[in-house]
């Protein structure tokens, strides 16, 4: 496989929409279609924003199908990367096993959490889903969830693998963006936060895995389109556009701020999987001034 970057712009770190405790697949696929409408350059099934950890193992190889055959429905190129971390090796390995069946374009693996492997220990998991699978791979980077961090030796040594293609990262680390590009030309470095994105991209990165993108597709695409350009007045122009809305929606904890958003828009409800709850009425009132400055309501 060709090692460059092959994952570029904004993709939606998608929300799964329920109705009466089970996933909404005529909400979901609604929604995956207004995505794609409104420009949006990737897709990503059943990552943290998906509420991946509350569903079953059917419900998360269900909600990807749904999503690669919504995005092929479409026929306009838009990439879909499955959803495929978990803390048990062999779990991980099965659900990267689904995700490729299916026909998506790349698979994306958090580092195991809450059993905080040693950096061989995460390694060897990455290892076994590259053995396991034929299609690209995004290590997701995410050490306030998952307790442990990749260090970038470990990354240049799973670099060497032939699956392993790039990165999302939410370490908030902007000097890493350089380190990895230095220590491994050609890797796919996404960002995983919204508030820090034109920061990541000046630094060399290629796009963001995007909670924000999913109440507002159109301007995330044409904020990371600016970026791509090297038009990083422009992107500055809409980064503080966004950034309330950045702030608002993880005034809780995500996705509740995003679906509250997509219930006003008529997308989905705002129900969600305990222990995750909606929104509060002060946090409502903040990312609808939010919106407002967006220009999205």
């Amino acid at each position: 496989m060709s090692k460059h970057p092959l994952f570029k712009g904004s993709y939606t770190a998608l929300v799964t929409p329920f109705k009466n405790g089970q996933p909404d697949e005529h909400a979901f696929r609604k929604f995956v279609r207004w995505q794609i409408e409104q420009g949006t350059h990737g897709l990503v099934p059943m990552g943290t924003t998906g509420e991946s950890s509350t569903v079953s193992h059917v419900e998360h190889k269900q909600v990807v199908e749904w999503c690669i055959s919504e995005s092929r429905n479409a026929n306009k190129g838009t990439m879909v990367v499955a959803g495929a971390g978990s803390n048990s090796t062999a779990e991980a390995v099965d659900f990267a096993k689904h995700g490729e069946k299916a026909g998506a374009n790349g698979l994306l693996v958090v580092t195991p959490y809450y059993n905080r492997p040693s950096q061989e220990g995460m390694y060897q998991h990455f290892k076994a889903i590259n053995d396991a699978v034929g299609i690209p791979i995004l290590i997701y980077n995410i050490p306030p969830r998952s307790a442990v961090d990749m260090s970038v030796e470990t990354m240049t040594r799973l670099y060497e693998l032939k699956n392993i293609t790039g990165v999302k990262d939410a370490t908030s680390n902007i000097a890493r963006v350089s380190l990895q590009r230095l220590a491994m030309p050609g890797f796919n470095q996404l960002s995983a936060e919204d508030a820090t994105a034109l920061a990541f991209m000046a630094h060399g990165g290629h796009g963001c895995i995007s909670v924000t993108s999913n109440v507002a597709p159109k301007l995330c695409s044409v904020f990371q389109n600016a970026c791509l350009l090297g038009n990083f007045a422009t992107a500055l122009e809409l980064h503080d556009k966004l950034m309330p809305l950045h702030t608002a929606l993880f005034l809780e904890p995500n996705p509740a701020g995003p679906k509250y958003v997509l219930s006003r828009l008529g997308l989905m409800s705002e129900e969600m999987r305990l222990p995750m709850t909606p929104v509060t009425q002060p946090v409502k009132t903040a990312i609808d001034t939010a919106l407002a400055i967006a220009g999205l309501i």
